[in-house]
């Protein structure tokens, strides 16, 4: 039972579609800098990390049509064989609308080991279909982006419900 959330007494407002479209489109607009050097290798999918957030906690909200279409943009600005992103974000979107009831119950400690886990699972559906079109092995630091995606994790946790807050209206507050 350790692995428990603490219950809150807050409630969360519904979140904006149009608030959920432009967290992708800010992730993918991160993905698409140019990152150099030792950043570079170690770079987390952001797309994966904004994606694996919202099939977790709004998997009503968004679809898989979403993993889909944000994939294949990221296959045409990365000039990837087209598809490889789709198919892996549409496998981390299955996994985490699989587990999103429990993975929300989880402390935030134990969402990070499964956020790591489950980053995991598209680099993974990405690396095979570039062996399987011919391609070399990438390197050992390939799946470094798992942790540093799942690093970031807390962080977007804390970030992305802020929109989601009801302000309170201080003539109608109680004392």
């Amino acid at each position: 039972m350790a692995l428990r959330a603490p219950q809150t007494q807050e409630i969360l407002l519904p979140v904006k579609r149009g608030f959920i479209a432009a967290t992708l489109v800010g992730a993918l607009l991160l993905n698409l800098l140019p990152w150099s050097g030792a950043v570079a290798l170690a770079k987390p999918d952001f797309v994966a990390l904004v994606l694996l957030y919202w099939y977790t906690y709004e998997p009503r909200k968004i679809g898989f049509t979403s993993a889909l279409v944000v994939g294949l943009l990221m296959d045409i600005a990365d000039a990837s064989l087209f598809g490889q992103h789709a198919l892996g974000y549409t496998v981390l979107a299955y996994a985490a609308i699989v587990l999103h009831r429990r993975v929300q119950r989880f402390t935030v400690g134990a969402q990070v080991l499964h956020a790591i886990a489950m980053l995991f699972l598209p680099l993974l559906a990405m690396l095979v279909v570039r062996l399987a079109a011919g391609a070399d092995f990438p390197g050992a630091l390939y799946f470094a982006a798992c942790l540093t995606g799942a690093a970031l994790w807390p962080l977007l946790r804390l970030l992305l419900p802020l929109q989601q807050r009801a302000t309170i209206d201080p003539d109608h507050a109680s004392i």
